[in-house]
C-alpha cells in the first residue's frame, strides 16, 4: 500500500539509498554529500516527503521556501530506480505542488535538474530558463526551470 508521509531522521539511510540507485544517470556522486547534509539539516523552511510502499521507502524529494515566501523551489527529487515509469514522480511532484500552492504569497516555483528529467517538468508547465552543460558533473547537464503560479 503506497503512504506519502514527512521524512523523518528514521529514513536517512533509506533515501541515502535511492540516490545511490540513482548514480551515475540522474546524479552526480559528488552531489551525495550534500544529500546527506541537506537531510540532517533540514531547516523549518523546508518540507520534505518520502513515499513507502508496504512500509518500504520508495521514493523522496521536498522543497523549500525562499525569498520571503514568494518562491518556492523543488529540492532533492527521486524515486527507486527499478520503480521509475510507474508514475512515483508525478504522485511526488503533484504532492509538493499542492502543498506549495496552499502558500497564498507564492509566486513562482523553481528548480534544477537535468537533461534527463527536464522533460518531465515541462508536463507541469514549468519552463528551462538557463542550460549549463556538465553543471552537475560530467556528462550531467544543469537545467533550471520555472513555474510561475
Amino acid at each position: 500500500m503506497i503512504n506519502i508521509r514527512p521524512y523523518t531522521a528514521l529514513d536517512l539511510q533509506a533515501c541515502l539509498r535511492l540516490f545511490d540507485g540513482n548514480v551515475p544517470k540522474f546524479f552526480d556522486p559528488s552531489e551525495r554529500k550534500a544529500f546527506a547534509t541537506f537531510l540532517q539539516d533540514l531547516s523549518v523552511r523546508t518540507a520534505f516527503l518520502v513515499i513507502e510502499n508496504d512500509g518500504v521507502i520508495i521514493a523522496c524529494g521536498g522543497h523549500v521556501m525562499e525569498d520571503e515566501g514568494q518562491t518556492a523551489g523543488l529540492c532533492w527529487g527521486m524515486v527507486d530506480q527499478s520503480m521509475h515509469g510507474q508514475g512515483l514522480g508525478r504522485l511526488l511532484t503533484d504532492e509538493r505542488l499542492q502543498a506549495i500552492r496552499k502558500q497564498p504569497s507564492v509566486q513562482r516555483v523553481r528548480l534544477d535538474t537535468s537533461q534527463h528529467t527536464h522533460a518531465f517538468y515541462s508536463r507541469f508547465g514549468f519552463s528551462v530558463e538557463k542550460v549549463e552543460k556538465d553543471g552537475y558533473g560530467p556528462g550531467l547537464d544543469r537545467h533550471d526551470m520555472v513555474l510561475l503560479l
